[in-house]
Order: C-alpha cells, then sequence, then structure tokens
C-alpha cells in the first residue's frame, strides 16, 4: 500500500497537488479582458495570440483583429532599450523550463513609444512546457507624470529651503564672529528673524509630511467634538492681535450648529490656510459663514458647512480647476503652492467636500463642509 492513500485509523494522509483549474486564459475565471485597465495579450501553447484586449489595443495602437491569430513576437514587437528584439532575447517557448515569469522592464513598441511590461509563462506541470505567455502592458505616461511631480515637488522644496537657511547661517555665523560688536538691540532683531526663518523652515517640513501622508493614504484623523465657530473666531483674534482691523472680518455662525466630531488641529490648518489666501490675496471684508448642512457622506444626515470669501478679484475662471493642484500659485507669486492641496486631502480624510467658486461680492469663495461624524458609542 502506497504512502498517502491508506484508509488505516491513524494513518497520515498526504494531500495530492490540485491541478490547475484555468487555462491561464482570463476568460477562464469569467473575466472580461476588455474591462481590464491593463493591456492584456495571451499567447497559447503555439505562440500565437488569442487574447488580445482593448487596453492593449489602446497602448499599441494595433487592432485586435489584426494581431489575433498572429506569433506573439509579430503581434507584439518588442524591443529592449538598446535596440534588440525582445522575444528572440527572452525566448518564452524554448528557455529554460524554470522559468515563470519576467519581471516589470521598460520596453519599446515600434516607433520608440516606452512602455512597461510584464509576462507570466504558464505550464501545467513543473518544468513542463509552456501553455500559456501572459502579458501585461502598461503605459508609461502615468508613471512620467508621477516622476514629474516628484522632481518638481524636490525643486520647489530646495528653493523654498534655501532663503531662510542661508538666512539662519548668515546671521548666527555674524553672531557668532562678531557678538560684542552688536547692541542689545541688534542682537535682538538678528535672532527674531532667525527664529522667523526657523519656524518657516518647520512649516515647510510640516507640509512635506502632509503631502506624504495625503499620498499614500494615511493621514490620520483623530477626532474630537470641536466648537467650529470658537476655532474660527480664535484665527480671527490672532489676525486683529497681529494689527488689521477687526472690521476686515465678519463672521456669522447659523444656530443651532450640530456637534462636530473632527480633528482638531487639521481643522485649524485648513482655517488658517482658507483665511490666510483671503487676507493675502483678496480684497475688502472676510466673510466666514458656518451653517449646518446635509452630510456629504453617504447614510448621515446632518454636517457642517464653512464658508470663506472675500471681495478681491476672485479667481480666473480657466483656473478654478487648478486650485487645490500641487504648486497652484493664482497670479500672485509667493507661497510653496502646497496649501491647498494639503487642505483638499485633510477635508477629504475626514470624508468632507471642498469647492471653490465666485462669492457674491467678486472675490474668491471656499466652502468645506465636514460629516457629523460622531463615535458609535454616541448614537
Amino acid at each position: 500500500m502506497s504512502v498517502g492513500t491508506s484508509s488505516a485509523p491513524g494513518a497520515r494522509q498526504v494531500p495530492r497537488p490540485l491541478a490547475p483549474r484555468t487555462s491561464g486564459d482570463p476568460a477562464d475565471l469569467g473575466i472580461d479582458p476588455d474591462q481590464l485597465p491593463d493591456g492584456l495579450v495571451v499567447a497559447d501553447e503555439h505562440g500565437r495570440v488569442v487574447c488580445f484586449n482593448a487596453a492593449a489595443v489602446r497602448i499599441t495602437a494595433t487592432p485586435a483583429a489584426e494581431a489575433l491569430g498572429q506569433l506573439l513576437e509579430s503581434a507584439l514587437p518588442l524591443e529592449d532599450l538598446e535596440g534588440r528584439r525582445w522575444w528572440q532575447l527572452t525566448d518564452p517557448y524554448g528557455g529554460l523550463a524554470i522559468r515563470v515569469r519576467q519581471p516589470e522592464r521598460n520596453l519599446l513598441l515600434p516607433g520608440g513609444r516606452e512602455v512597461l511590461v510584464t509576462a507570466r509563462y504558464v505550464r501545467t506541470e513543473r518544468l513542463g512546457p509552456v501553455h500559456r505567455v501572459v502579458v501585461t502592458l502598461r503605459d508609461t505616461e502615468a508613471r512620467r507624470r508621477t516622476e514629474r511631480s516628484h522632481a518638481e515637488l524636490i525643486a520647489t522644496v530646495a528653493h523654498e529651503l534655501r532663503s531662510p537657511l542661508t538666512s539662519v547661517k548668515g546671521f548666527t555665523a555674524t553672531l557668532l564672529a562678531k557678538w560684542e560688536r552688536f547692541t542689545d538691540d541688534q542682537k535682538r532683531l538678528m535672532l527674531e528673524t532667525v527664529d522667523a526663518d526657523a519656524d518657516r523652515v518647520t512649516r515647510l517640513i510640516a507640509e512635506l509630511l502632509d503631502i506624504s501622508r495625503i499620498d499614500s493614504g494615511r493621514l490620520e484623523v483623530r477626532r474630537q467634538p470641536v466648537d467650529i465657530g470658537a476655532a474660527v473666531g480664535r484665527h480671527i483674534q490672532a489676525y486683529v492681535a497681529s494689527g488689521l482691523e477687526a472690521d476686515r472680518f465678519l463672521l456669522r455662525l447659523a444656530q443651532p450648529l450640530p456637534d462636530l466630531w473632527a480633528d482638531p488641529d487639521k481643522v485649524d490648518q485648513v482655517l488658517s490656510n482658507l483665511l490666510e489666501n483671503a487676507v493675502r490675496h483678496g480684497e475688502g471684508t472676510v466673510t466666514i459663514d458656518v451653517t449646518p448642512t446635509a452630510s456629504p457622506r453617504e447614510g448621515e444626515d446632518t454636517g457642517t458647512s464653512v464658508m470663506v470669501s472675500d471681495e478681491g478679484a476672485g479667481i480666473p475662471e480657466e483656473s478654478m480647476n487648478r486650485v487645490f493642484t500641487r504648486f497652484w500659485r493664482g497670479s500672485k507669486r509667493g507661497g510653496t503652492g502646497l496649501g491647498l492641496y494639503i487642505v483638499k486631502g485633510i477635508v477629504e480624510a475626514h470624508g468632507g467636500t471642498i469647492t471653490v467658486g465666485r462669492a457674491p461680492g467678486g472675490g474668491a469663495e471656499f466652502r468645506f463642509t465636514l460629516p457629523v461624524a460622531a463615535p458609535a458609542y454616541l448614537t
């Protein structure tokens, strides 16, 4: 009696290996290849194309009817970056029997267009002949946009850091070298400048961390009860204490407001950015309206809406769709152009929404809405 087939009591049962359930064709799994976001090309055991989905048609500009039935190397004539024919180099059908895949790499289509290619070799048994070659294609344009965005972010940050760090280095070196030559007032002025520049560097680093968390979906929201009216009032008082006229601001609170559960630090960050934009780039009265509204999240009834508007020139219509993107600064230069991008990320991390439009007074109007989001134990 062979091991693994005994039916005697206590005998150890050795599981048999499972045979492949599909041939490698997505149709065998009930998947429509044309619904896949990436290009999919499948060749049979003879090397002829049996699947060429819609994304592959778009990426290669080759009609499916023209590709189907052709040899893989003819339907998908790929070359590496040195101009060598890719299928001749890899030889999926006659190459090493232990090879099961080709990792993702940049290859060239006719005309020099780059694509990201991954190949999988499907065998019905270990070390057996190739039954299917499954190739996925991805356009490199999305990756190029991401790389350009990262490069632009690095260049912007380097530029923004250079100025305050140069100032800090200059003043500290001067004080260390010539401390006795300066009066107390001069020393205080230099140290205040160093302190302000250090705060500027700290803010920039905090913005970078926020962007990293937003882009990776790791922005944490620690919800607590938030008095949104009092939070707006604190920001207005800080501006008045810094020298702005109190009548520059108009705060209107609708009553009663629902209890708002949100991250107080991040709500302050949103308010700070929107009010700073209104004060710096707008004119006239800055109006802040806080009202109850329908929740932006499905399944909840109420939310809180905050609208910040000014009476300046406003945002040009053609720029409205770029306001919340990275590095948008409007017509006036200054700043990193990251503030509103972070604001949008914070609001959306709360499950809220934010919009921009034209205020009745002609200026810019930002409106963000947060769900009440009361904890489950309170509902």
